[in-house]
């Protein structure tokens, strides 16, 4: 089977790519899970220097030599969450040249503020790469240390193996300057689907700690407590993690449209500006199905939801909420600057028109589309606010937003073939050459317009 989803794990401190392996050995074929060495881990070099952003820097590489153009999870353990915190964002700001991150995923992670840790333990770990690389003894005392019960011989083995590989520089620059940083002013990824995992007995990032460490930064993080756990999840609880991955992946999917891989590697790549390629990133992830609306009451959302099945023909795969969309762009004063004549602001007009439709609406969806015909013909309906023609006027502004909505999804370009927002800014060769009809520059997506309509990734 194909796998349809990427999940890039980011290990804790002293573990390398490989601790993903278990995590992987729990997910079926459709997700491909890739380990990344942070530098000074495993085979990567150092870090360029110390603190966060340098190791951010080398996971962004990471990725982007790896990355298919599809949809992703980043998987943060302990330090590699607080690394994948900084990451999505600059994904989300299209200031990285990747495209299709989905959700995010830590373990135990180590916060985007200053990290609680005891300093004497910081000393004393600091004492163990003073006279070079970490000894056996040292590396067994960190591992046994962060678990609630020991691992399996092999499985300690393999993870003391990994601790003596890790880099004494890189070791000290976490300890010393990572850990303590706190980049936490100016992350925007409060929109991602995201999940956390902690044990009950891991005493500085455990499950009692993680909802007031995350909770500003990922409002819509699923937190879940571990029992007899401490902090070394993929090697303690792989099962589980791999489980939440799975759950995530499915979350997305109910709310979510894909975006042809060669659309995501093209709006990846140098000829999609950055600030597009990350209004872009956001408007891919998949919608909130549990929050309520902010401009319009929860019946009023109904009856929108109910007129966007109608008025806008949507393929199976294409799952996010048009309703939902439009009402955060009423709350938020997002227009196109066009207000008819005799109706009020967009938001009043919308809840005054959808309370009015909702009166009438018909069961049934030959009486619906009846209905709607009615108004769009100009002949208003009973109850309406307005006179026939400013009804007319209101619905049709009404359609417009929702074919915004829709058509500003990149899920949606792909499908009707828009590739104007790539311009290339910034290349000596941008923009297109080929104009004429039926034909397509040598860089362009080789899906324009093919998309199936039965397309689904789940």
């Amino acid at each position: 089977m194909t796998p349809v989803c990427t999940v890039y794990v980011l290990p804790g401190l002293g573990f390398a790519g490989e601790a993903a392996a278990p995590i992987a050995a729990h997910l079926p074929e459709r997700f491909d899970v890739v380990g990344i060495d942070l530098p000074g881990h495993g085979d990567a070099p150092d870090a360029a220097d110390a603190g966060v952003a340098a190791v951010a820097d080398a996971v962004v590489a990471a990725i982007a030599a790896r990355a298919t153009g599809g949809p992703w999870i980043l998987c943060g353990h302990s330090m590699g969450g607080k690394i994948a915190a900084v990451v999505a964002d600059r994904v989300l700001r299209g200031d990285a040249p990747l495209f299709g991150l989905a959700g995010l995923v830590l373990l135990a992670p180590s916060p985007t503020t200053r990290e609680p840790m005891d300093e004497e333990r910081r000393e004393r770990m600091l004492a163990w790469v003073a006279d070079g690389p970490i000894s056996a003894q040292h590396a067994h005392d960190f591992v046994s240390e962060n678990v609630a019960a020991p691992l399996d011989p092999d499985t300690e083995t393999t993870a003391i193996a990994q601790v003596q590989r890790m880099s004494p520089l890189d070791w000290r620059r976490w300890l010393e300057t990572g850990s303590r940083q706190d980049v936490r002013d100016g992350l925007d990824i409060a929109d991602l689907p995201a999940v956390v995992l902690a044990g009950d007995a891991d005493d500085d990032l455990g499950a009692d700690a993680q909802p007031g460490l995350i909770t500003d930064l990922l409002p819509r993080a699923e937190v879940i407590a571990l029992s007899d756990t401490g902090h070394l999840l993929p090697y303690e609880r792989p099962r589980e993690v791999a489980a939440a991955i799975a759950r995530l992946w499915a979350r997305i999917l109910a709310a979510s449209a894909p975006v042809p891989s060669d659309w995501g590697r093209i709006i990846a790549s140098e000829r999609t500006d950055p600030e597009t390629r990350g209004i872009l990133s956001r408007r891919a992830l998949a919608d909130d199905v549990d929050a309520g609306p902010q401009a319009l009451t929860p019946p009023q959302l109904t009856i929108l939801r109910a007129l966007a099945a109608r008025l806008v023909p949507r393929a199976a795969a294409d799952r996010f909420d048009l309703a939902l969309r439009l009402d955060r762009d009423l709350a938020e004063g997002r227009g196109d600057g066009w207000r008819p004549p005799g109706l009020p602001t967009d938001a009043a007009a919308a809840r005054a028109g959808l309370d009015a439709l909702a009166a009438v609406w018909p069961d049934g969806t030959a009486a619906q589309d009846a209905l709607i015909a009615q108004i769009i013909a100009g002949d208003g309906f009973d109850g309406s606010p307005w006179d026939a023609d400013t009804t007319r006027r209101w619905f049709e502004d009404l359609r417009v937003d929702l074919a915004q909505a829709w058509v500003s999804h990149p899920a949606s370009s792909a499908r009707i073939a828009f590739d104007g927002f790539v311009t290339g800014v910034g290349m000596s060769d941008p923009g297109f050459s080929e104009l004429r009809a039926d034909r397509r520059d040598a860089w362009e997506p080789s899906s324009l317009g093919i998309l199936s309509s039965t397309e689904d990734p789940s």
